[in-house]
């Protein structure tokens, strides 16, 4: 699966607390706009998709767990360059299991961290796409 030729690709973990009714979603504060988004980035040289969504829960959002290797979903968005630009990013989605919330992680001071019920983390995401994936959990 290859991005558009106009668009890069990037990976996210889309991190999941507990299950059944207490199933919970981990989002985090974008660094710029403090939007609510999941952990994501771009895939480093010889990285393989699925760590690379681990490693990113981690140092974006300080969580210890296990990742899928097989993409959940995806979706588009314009990610905000400096200079006004947009660029338009393909984000793979990988479930991704916590085990632990860290109390300390690379980009704590850069983010804010919280656990919301599925419904409600489709609910503050801008994604169209991200929130369709968030809501369907509620019924997996």
């Amino acid at each position: 699966m290859r991005p558009a030729a106009d668009q890069r690709r990037q990976c996210a973990a889309l991190p999941i607390f507990g299950q059944g009714a207490g199933l919970r979603v981990v989002l985090i504060t974008s660094r710029e706009t403090r939007r609510w988004v999941i952990p994501k980035g771009w895939v480093e040289s010889g990285e393989a998709p699925y760590r690379s969504a681990s490693r990113e829960a981690f140092e974006e959002a300080g969580l210890a767990g296990d990742t899928e290797t097989v993409a959940l979903g995806s979706y588009v968005y314009n990610k905000r360059l400096a200079r006004d630009g947009l660029l338009r990013c393909e984000v793979l989605v990988y479930r991704f299991r916590v085990a632990r919330l860290l109390r300390d992680w690379p980009e704590r001071a850069e983010r804010e961290r919280r656990l919301f019920t599925p419904a409600a983390a489709a609910a503050l995401v801008m994604e169209p796409d991200l929130a369709r994936l968030l809501r369907s959990l509620s019924s997996a």
